[in-house]
């Protein structure tokens, strides 16, 4: 349960916080201003960071044992958001900021015990490397892998992107090893850069700046090599392919600097995703292009999680040499991709017509206007029993919807949102503890099923809105489609007989779907609100009848 909380409060504190910090980088002119090497063209707030900082450091104090990896992981991580946070308003010396990298990742490696110990069968057993050559390495992978995440951080959610899934991946390792530590932290990552992407996406209104990238780059290599070192039968190569996109980026341009005898450190646009763009690609196509390839990496660092060092060390060669031979290739021949007029017009044009028709939204709308508010009525049905904390819970819910709807109707979006959020993913969570036993496995199977019928409607109202502002299809989604559909296809028997791959894709949908409503709805809150508070009564009565 300590996952769930750590997830939702992650997402709850990091939307919460980022209009107030918005407001506040506005007035301090705390914003990103646009360039040469810049790819968008107004002023961007660049406080996103510190949303997110506050959004995992605040579940990990509340929910993690305060063991020295806990503090030494607070201490540096906190270091790197405080000078991040310095970089973004008066901007830093890179002397300062690679002193600042240095003492966090000092911090974590000898207090906190992060460090690279073993290469596995790389190295005979009979080598063992010195404590200062461990304490080196261990630096340099730290200290590089944050710079390699903050250089990826060159398209609107690319590094969000790269490390929620990143961080799914770390989560479910360290789930396997029991490790609830790498665990927490992992879903409390992954849960402030969910709620933080939805304002990143292009066009992106937010940027989380050099105190976002920073934390997630550092936290991403040193949660990693916790989870893969020491008594554990994961390869200790696994980070290389968790890891391996962004890094290698960093080392081929790097190289290339150097190569035309430029500094290793001076800026210019010769990153993965500015190639991409070269080559045709839109500012969304490159960074789902980057997604599918770090998404690929990420099922490869699963299925591999107990290959032999040797196979997974060649295979992320053969990876690397594949994609700097295609840039290579690319460059030489000066490869453009084509925009076929018949695409564009047969597809896009026809797409265009039915959104202009109205009928496919007016039906998508109203299936999902009806459909999820009944399934979550429905939901509050079907547990085995209510414990009469949840019951508290919903009441006092309840009460604070009415109090907000009586006298500060103007929070209504907001309050809806605090209370599904929180209370949705419960009910949820009771449905695959123990269900009534009214319910038979055929009312349960169309249960679930309704999940994908409201998620098929839901798409098609993002697909059809003709709301220029709000909720809209982003290269997010293909995260979220993607987390939905490996979940419940992990490999291992013990997830799958806890239900969780299920639970995690039904969480997802019906919070994706009430979004989606909440902003189609056009600020028209009474049957949300009577609905919500429908099911607040009902999970309510049964606490205290039970």
């Amino acid at each position: 349960m300590n996952y769930l909380t750590a997830l939702l409060l992650s997402v709850f504190i990091t939307v919460s916080l980022i209009p107030v910090l918005t407001s506040l980088a506005g007035r301090l002119h705390i914003v990103d201003l646009p360039g040469p090497r810049k790819v968008h063209a107004l002023p961007v707030p660049r406080i996103g960071g510190a949303a997110m900082a506050l959004g995992v450091f605040i579940p990990v104090i509340l929910l993690s044992k305060a063991d020295q990896f806990v503090l030494a992981y607070l201490a540096s991580a906190g270091i790197l958001v405080l000078f991040g946070v310095i970089d973004d308003i008066r901007g830093l010396d890179y002397r300062t900021k690679f002193a600042s990298q240095i003492v966090a990742s000092l911090i974590v490696i000898i207090y906190g015990g992060v460090r690279i110990s073993s290469l596995g069968s790389l190295l005979p057993a009979e080598i063992h490397p010195a404590e200062w050559l461990i304490i080196s390495l261990s630096l340099i992978a730290i200290v590089g892998v944050t710079n390699a995440i903050n250089l990826a951080d060159g398209l609107d959610g690319l590094a969000g992107g790269i490390s929620l899934l990143s961080f799914c991946c770390i989560g479910y390792l360290a789930f396997l090893q029991r490790n609830s530590e790498v665990a927490l932290f992992s879903l409390a990552l992954a849960g402030a850069i969910f709620g933080f992407l939805r304002f990143n996406t292009h066009p992106a209104s937010l940027f989380m700046g050099d105190s976002g990238s920073q934390l997630l780059g550092f936290s991403t290599v040193v949660l990693a090599v916790k989870i893969t070192q020491g008594d554990t039968p994961l390869s200790p190569l696994l980070p290389v392919i968790i890891l391996g996109f962004p890094v290698l980026d960093t080392l081929t341009v790097m190289v290339e600097r150097i190569k035309n005898g430029r500094s290793p450190f001076h800026p210019d646009r010769n990153h993965f995703h500015h190639r991409l763009m070269s080559l045709g690609l839109s500012h969304a196509e490159a960074v789902f292009t980057i997604y599918v390839i770090q998404a690929a990496l990420i099922v490869s660092a699963i299925f591999f999680k107990y290959y032999n060092d040797w196979v997974i060390l060649i295979s992320y060669a053969i990876f690397s040499a594949l994609v700097i031979g295609t840039f290579t290739v690319a460059d030489r021949s000066g490869l453009h991709i084509k925009r076929y007029p018949v695409f564009d017009y047969a597809i896009k044009g026809r797409l265009r017509k039915m959104r202009d028709s109205n009928l496919v939204i007016k039906v998508a709308f109203r299936a999902t206007s009806i459909l999820l508010p009944l399934s979550f009525l429905f939901s509050c049905c079907l547990p085995a029993s209510v414990p009469g904390y949840v019951s508290a819970i919903a009441i006092c819910f309840g009460l604070y919807l009415l109090a907000v709807r009586l006298f500060v109707k103007s929070h209504m979006a907001f309050c809806l949102r605090l209370v599904i959020y929180l209370t949705a993913p419960l009910i949820l969570w009771l449905i695959h503890e123990g269900r009534a036993s009214w319910v038979s496995q055929t009312i349960f199977t169309m249960y679930n099923l309704s999940f994908g019928v409201i998620a098929f409607f839901t798409l098609l109202t993002l697909r059809f809105t003709r709301r220029a502002k709000g909720f809209k299809i982003t290269t997010m989604d293909f995260l979220v489609i993607f987390i939905a559909v490996l979940v419940p296809n992990l490999p291992e028997q013990f997830i799958q007989s806890y239900h969780l791959g299920f639970l995690a894709v039904e969480i997802i949908v019906m919070l994706f779907s009430y979004e989606v409503l909440l902003n189609e709805v056009r600020g028209q809150f009474n049957a949300v609100t009577a609905s919500t508070l429908a099911a607040l009564t009902l999970i309510g009565m049964r606490g205290i009848s039970g």
